[in-house]
């Protein structure tokens, strides 16, 4: 079967959900400015999801994939049906009957039959010879199906609806017609400020920064909405959102097992910082990679086997300098997917995230969401069993700083908890990023460790206090022995709260240290041997000059601090 190749006389077969109002305008309500009436106007544009119905299609698809029942498919995302027969048709033509398509309940206009966003529904080109037998499949599934029209060599899309025409353009205006929009777009990034960190500052400072970090709502537990989600169907999570003894410490990245008779899993992780688009939106772009792809490694994933999807939520992009910062980003996507031959397979975007209002003197106000965007990646790991987790294991095991740290507190949680401003943002240096996930895995798959922890959100000292936290036991690490080995002149606050990226903690058994640091030096990454897991569940930091403490936190303290926020006990 060829790849996605539409044949004339393939019929165009609906599989899936019913089509209703909700959706109607989905994709111009995401990308519009949001009003005071934009509730009243579009509540019709969020779609009612069906996960059971999903789940249905989606096992009709992977069926009739492997029957050869189907020449090409795709889904009804923005648009529905209009970009989806739209689309597929765009090199030969297309007849749809708009009255054949099930409906969730009477009363739909053909206009809203053919530009509904309702969910799980999948179009299809079908051989016609083929067809008895996809619906005697989707029949066997309860998947409901229906043939909405036929392909055909006319090079035009024609719509009927009840026998009567209502829709007839030509394939190549709908798709070559309009004329491109050409934009400018304008970026500056801010000048660098500088950032004025106290040169000496107490054991007490940085404890009480860190506990206000743990408590802050971006790094904060998260079980509270975990826990309302199944994340236990078939038995095949591996690795779960919460991990440790307790089964209350943040995993870096969930795995699953899809099929139950295979070993193979797949692991999905995420990355997201937009503070850091404060400073410059390349380097927040490639920081959200990094993150995705270290999550996702520290629990096993195969660096070379990793993808990626974006998901862009932007201000108004009419403006050359809002346009121009989203343009910055995407560069940043481009280069560091190349540079890590991480390939995107996917993405959204969600644009013009804005919501004005007249203040009490009539003045027009906007509010405008920052530049954001989140990085999902998806993985492989060979073998399940080889994937690990995040919480400490058993004291007396080396622990491992892995990566250079540097003078990066730019959009850091250190600077927001402490209200500061400026500061170098992280840079992604891409080339030492690869080279870092493949020593990670190399050490991961040759089970050489316990636990491993990615340092993201609050650096280094929150990257340990989790991974203690988790496991019910205590750190203790000493900064002057990273300083010495990684040759790195920074003051303790530096070592504690830098979020550098392309960061982990490793935790293994002490008689593993040395193969450990070899595969390192064989790399050229920078790691160095830092501390050791404690039986007493204190965090306890020894600052550069090796003896006196710079930070000293008890576990309990720091798990209450960790769920205070919504008073999660």
């Amino acid at each position: 079967m060829e790849d996605k190749q539409v044949h004339a006389g393939d019929l165009i077969v609906s599989l899936g959900g019913r089509t209703g109002r909700d959706g109607i305008h989905g994709a111009t309500f995401s990308s519009a400015e949001l009003t005071s009436e934009s509730e009243s106007l579009s509540g019709g544009a969020v779609q009612i999801g069906n996960a059971i119905t999903e789940k249905m299609v989606l096992d009709v698809l992977m069926q009739a994939r492997d029957r050869g029942l189907y020449n090409a498919v795709t889904d009804c995302g923005a648009g529905g049906f209009s970009s989806a027969v739209g689309e597929m048709g765009e090199d030969v033509g297309a007849e749809v009957w708009l009255d054949k398509a099930p409906l969730k309940y009477d009363g739909l206009s053909y206009t809203e039959i053919w530009i509904s966003e309702a969910q799980e529904r999948m179009v299809l080109a079908v051989p016609r010879e083929k067809w008895d037998e996809l619906r005697e499949l989707c029949d066997s599934e309860g998947v409901e199906s229906a043939v909405l029209g036929e392909f055909k060599p006319t090079g035009q899309l024609h719509l009927t609806y009840h026998g009567e025409t209502v829709g007839n353009v030509s394939m190549e205006f709908l798709h070559d017609g309009r004329p491109p929009v050409i934009r400018d777009a304008v970026y500056q990034p801010p000048e660098t400020k500088t950032l004025s960190l106290s040169e000496n500052a107490s054991s007490e400072h940085h404890g009480e920064s860190l506990l206000k970090i743990l408590g802050s709502l971006n790094v904060a537990s998260k079980h509270w909405v975990i826990r309302q989600y199944d994340h236990e169907v078939q038995g095949g999570s591996v690795v779960k959102p919460l991990v440790g003894p307790m089964c209350d410490g943040p995993s870096d990245a969930a795995v699953v097992r899809p099929l139950l008779d295979s070993q193979r899993g797949l692991v999905i992780s995420c990355g997201m910082n937009p503070h850091f688009g404060d400073f410059d939106t390349y380097h927040m772009a490639a920081s959200a990679i990094d993150e995705a792809m270290r999550n996702a490694v520290a629990v096993g994933a195969d660096p070379s086997r990793i993808a990626i999807l974006d998901n862009f939520c932007w201000g108004y992009t009419d403006r050359p300098e809002t346009l121009g910062s989203l343009v910055r980003a995407a560069i940043a996507c481009h280069d560091v997917a190349i540079g890590l031959g991480t390939p995107f397979i996917s993405g959204k975007d969600s644009l013009n995230n804005e919501f004005s209002y007249f203040d009490d003197g009539g003045e027009k106000q906007t509010i405008s969401i920052p530049p954001s965007l989140l990085i999902s990646a998806m993985g492989q790991i060979e073998d399940v069993s080889h994937a690990i987790t995040m919480d400490a294991k058993e004291a007396g095991n080396v622990v491992f700083l892995v990566g250079g740290t540097k003078d990066e507190m730019g959009g850091s949680h250190y600077c927001l908890v402490s209200d500061l401003d400026g500061g170098q943002v992280p840079v992604m240096d891409v080339p030492v990023a690869k080279a870092t996930f493949a020593a990670v895995h190399e050490v991961i798959r040759g089970r050489l460790v316990r636990s491993c922890h990615d340092l993201s959100e609050g650096g280094l000292a929150v990257a340990a206090c989790e991974m203690a936290m988790a496991g019910g036991l205590g750190m203790q690490v000493d900064l002057s022995v990273a300083s010495d080995q990684m040759a790195i002149e920074l003051s303790d606050t530096q070592w504690l709260f830098s979020e550098s990226n392309s960061r982990f903690l490793l935790e293994a058994p002490a008689s593993a240290a040395d193969e450990i640091a070899e595969i390192f030096r064989k790399h050229g990454v920078a790691a160095a041997q830092l501390g050791t897991m404690q039986a007493e569940p204190v965090l306890s930091v020894k600052g550069q000059d090796g003896t006196s403490t710079c930070l000293e936190v008890a576990m309990d303290s720091a798990k209450r601090a960790w769920k205070k926020p919504l008073d999660l006990q």
